[in-house]
């Protein structure tokens, strides 16, 4: 059986609809909570994939949040072996990070749905399946696109939404994983945050539910485009 590791920070920013796509493509996904599993014994070398998920940290916060350093390592080593990484807002902040880009705040917050503008490239990635279906964005820091990446998308708060390395690494600063009708986790989870930017929750709830079938549908499509790539190249090669 194939294994997904997934690395999380928030108990309720998990996999979403991407982990019954896993198992039902045969991974056994096993969750580390980065801040009480160890993750300096945690082996990531033979996975199958690494996902890294979000977190309201920032991929800076080295000093503040030791288990960064960690984290930067793990994803530097998969990415020298050419293993297959997924990395959702704070993973893609740090897998660009850890390839060399800047990573550092907007001044602005970027929360709720809407949709991707696409660049030329992405036409041959698996993000060209995702159309204009809108993504939830929660984020307030950003990357610039890594050295000999390519970039895939963007919005106009944020023009870096996406990128890719060959075949094997994918960077999404938005949260294409996430279920809209889970939204309720993300509201009360960061209750605070909204309050703070004067989002009412309940124009975010009226959002998700207007998008509970059509964006899981969008993501699965996207997921398996990718899974499809990073499954048909031999271990350890990068495409």
């Amino acid at each position: 059986m194939k294994t997904a590791i997934a690395i999380r920070h928030l108990h309720f920013e998990d996999l979403g609809t991407l982990e019954p796509l896993l198992e039902a493509r045969g991974y056994a996904v096993r969750y580390v909570d980065a801040t009480a599993d160890g993750l300096c014994t945690l082996d990531v070398s033979s996975a199958d994939l690494l996902v890294v998920l979000g977190g309201p940290i920032g991929a800076f916060d080295d000093e503040t949040y030791p288990l960064i350093a960690r984290e930067l390592a793990l994803v530097r080593e998969r990415l020298e072996n050419q293993r297959p990484l997924l990395g959702i807002c704070l993973g893609a902040q740090l897998i660009a990070r850890a390839l060399g880009a800047r990573v550092d705040a907007m001044g602005v917050k970027e929360i709720g749905f809407a949709p991707l503008t696409l660049t030329q490239e992405s036409e041959a990635s698996p993000l060209a399946a995702l159309g204009d279906v809108p993504v939830m964005h929660w984020h307030g820091d950003q990357f610039d696109i890594p050295p000999g990446a390519v970039r895939l998308a963007g919005t106009e708060v944020c023009p870096n939404q996406a990128f890719a390395v060959g075949r094997h690494v994918l960077g999404l600063q938005c949260h294409l994983e996430a279920d809209p009708l889970q939204i309720e986790r993300w509201l009360v989870g960061h209750a605070c945050e909204l309050a703070q930017v004067g989002i009412d929750p309940r124009a975010l709830r009226t959002q998700a539910y207007a998008l509970q079938t059509r964006l899981p549908l969008a993501a699965q499509a996207v997921f398996t485009r990718w899974l499809d790539g990073i499954e048909s190249e031999p271990r350890g090669e990068q495409p």
